[in-house]
């Protein structure tokens, strides 16, 4: 399906092209079909690149497809597409409203090595949890997704149509002969295991049988190959059919003239083939790999468990021998037709789905989690000497002002409140604090933790741009502060900043800025490798512009002192030792997770520095030490005191 053009209400977002002829990608396609005929627009984009496992032009896609979308928009991101991107997603999820469609987790795909499915399972963790919902296609899915942190209050779900049934059954054509025709329609792939498939019917040479595959060989090239060639050495050229993909009314021909329709996958998030077999009126023999155990019972179908190829044997054998038993099967899979759920249908659980989700974006559930792991580690680690330099510097101001008015702090990407937490109560002299973010739900939950100092506090949605700062930041601020906020912003950004505490002669406090160096103990030889490529990835555009990471310190120290600034900095590194192991932890996933993006062809190095240090975390023999700096910025004295 090609993309639309002109204002659509709901943007599907799925990676590559959108009419590849794959489940997933078909769900997509009938799902806004049908949404577009019961009057709800909705158009499919594609985003190119490289994925499940990205590469920088699908990353540079998929940021460049969400920052043309208009604020507010409703956006449908693809599992696939988005699923090893977090990055880009938490850096439009507060202007887009944005939903997951997940049909089955990334990690759980067949033949990922540790590495890759622990990487996966970090990625998907920190993409799903700055969504405001997931949709997905079974309930099998959704459950699984608990796996993933994610709440089930966040969770719907709709399942696949079908095609509208016939008013009849296909009628098989005529054959002249008693061979039964079994079909099986996946593309090839060691998931969809179509080589067990014709293992089994090499042990059946003796019974009269015709198979069918149909479905792309090129997705996975080697594995098609290996399909082909198990067919050439068990001799059955003649008797199995690597089709290859086919158009809609080939497929539709191959469904008239079968008999029995097979499904060997190891696992599926739904298995969106076995409705459209039994909306056929054709009989099924399917494993139960995944959301296929909902096939057991089920009318017109039998199941075997995923992967024992014998079992596939004896299920074939049951039916293809026993004529009478697939004749039974067969009448119970027509009578059963008119219980296949239409495309119609799905498309009014879905939108129903997409209305709740969007009540009220949760896309700040990881975010929140992350500030109050990191908090007691921030606090330990700011510098004491230039916390009473500000103080005293306050004192001084208060006296000389007069007014008696409290004096104004701003407090810049607050987050949960933790800066103003830490330095409210150690500053002697009556304040007012500012605080200022662009996530509405933060805000509130900083709000709620601070209700205890008694201290007047504005809280204050805003767009922290470089255009923008001078407007939010109150004319009369004292002091401008803020925590681990400098190192994701570009030098305009601090270009404004130094502006802005020039012009109001504001003292300026900048805390836990990232410096560029971590140590770990016991050492690794990957060490440097690994902070090489996460000092390599704060470089990144974090939504401010190209973030100048461990260079904004040093950098905002020269623009404060052209200024006319009297500036101090000091050391502030995080020192985490046993106790603090599940914020050692999350800063190796991160810092893995930072790696594999900035070197994907590294990923199995990354994968085994992660594994052996969340062992060493996990025993309590890692002790770690995060380089941050502090900064104090003093104006000149004319004017005061």
């Amino acid at each position: 399906m090609a993309a639309c053009e002109g204002d659509v209400g709901l943007t599907f977002v799925v990676p590559g092209d959108p009419d590849q002829a794959t489940g997933g990608y078909r769900y997509v396609g009938e799902l806004v079909r049908a949404l577009n005929a019961l009057g709800n627009p909705a158009v499919v984009r594609g985003v190119e690149g490289t994925f499940p496992f990205p590469d920088d032009t699908a990353r540079a896609a998929l940021d460049s497809l969400l920052a043309s979308l208009p604020e507010q928009s409703v956006v449908v991101l693809d599992g696939l597409a988005m699923g090893g991107l977090p990055d880009i997603v938490e850096r439009h999820c507060r202007r887009l409203m944005l939903i997951a469609l997940v049909h089955h987790p990334l990690a759980d795909e067949t033949g990922l090595d540790q590495t890759r499915r622990a990487w996966f399972l970090h990625t998907e963790m920190r993409a799903l949890a700055n969504v405001c919902g997931v949709i997905a296609t079974s309930d099998y899915t959704a459950a699984r997704l608990a796996d993933f942190r994610v709440e089930a209050s966040r969770v719907r779900v709709a399942n696949p149509g079908v095609d509208a049934p016939r008013e009849d059954p296909l009628e098989p054509a005529q054959r002249d002969d008693d061979t039964l025709e079994l079909l099986c329609v996946a593309h090839l792939s060691p998931r969809k295991a179509q080589l067990h498939l014709v293992e089994a019917l090499a042990e059946l040479r003796q019974l009269p049988w015709h198979c069918t595959l149909i479905g792309s060989d090129q997705r996975d090239a080697d594995y098609g190959t290996a399909v082909k060639e198990a067919v050439a050495r068990h001799g059955l050229e003649g008797r199995v059919t690597v089709a290859g993909e086919l158009a809609s009314q080939a497929v539709d021909d191959a469904y008239r003239n079968a008999d029995l329709f097979v499904f060997p996958s190891l696992y599926e998030g739904y298995g969106m083939a076995i409705d459209e077999a039994l909306a056929a009126g054709l009989p099924v023999v399917t494993s139960d790999g995944g959301a296929l155990a909902r096939v057991a019972g089920m009318a017109g179908a039998r199941t075997y468990p995923a992967g024992d190829v014998p079992a596939l044997v004896d299920a074939l054998v049951a039916l293809m021998a026993q004529p009478q038993r697939l004749e039974a099967l067969k009448q119970e899979a027509q009578a059963a037709r008119s219980r296949v759920r239409s495309w119609a249908h799905t498309a009014q659980t879905f939108s129903a789905a997409l209305a709740e989700l969007t009540q009220s974006n949760s896309g700040t559930t990881f975010e929140a989690g992350w500030l109050t792991l990191r908090e007691p580690a921030d606090h330990r680690a700011r510098s004491r000497e230039l916390t009473a330099a500000l103080t005293g510097w306050l004192d001084q101001r208060y006296r000389c002002d007069g007014s008696g008015e409290p004096l104004a702090i701003a407090d810049l990407g607050c987050g949960s409140g933790s800066n103003t937490r830490y330095l409210a109560p150690k500053i002697g002299v009556p304040q007012h604090w500012t605080l200022l973010d662009q996530d509405a739900d933060l805000l509130a939950l900083a709000k709620k933790r601070l209700a205890q100092l008694d201290v007047p506090i504005d809280a204050v949605t805003a767009d922290l741009s470089a255009h923008t700062l001078a407007r939010h930041i109150p004319d009369k601020v004292s002091v401008i502060t803020a925590s681990a906020l400098i190192d994701l912003v570009s030098t305009p950004w601090l270009e404004a900043l130094a502006d802005c505490a020039r012009d109001r002669r504001a003292a300026v406090l900048i805390v836990l800025s990232y410096s560029g160096r971590f140590n770990l103990s016991p050492a690794l030889a990957d060490d440097d490798l690994i902070l090489r490529l996460v000092n390599e990835h704060q470089h990144g555009n974090k939504g401010a512009g190209a973030a100048l990471g461990p260079d904004a310190s040093p950098e905002l120290k020269r623009l404060l002192v052209t200024r006319g600034y009297q500036v101090t900095t000091a050391d502030s590194p995080w020192q985490l030792g046993a106790a603090e192991s599940e914020l050692q932890l999350a800063l190796l996933q991160g810092w893995c997770t930072a790696a594999m993006e900035q070197a994907p062809e590294a990923a199995e190095r990354i994968g085994a520095w992660l594994q052996q240090r969340q062992q060493q975390a996990a025993a309590g023999e890692l002790t770690v030490q995060v380089g941050h700096e502090d900064l104090l910025a003093l104006p000149g004295e004319t004017g005061h005191g």
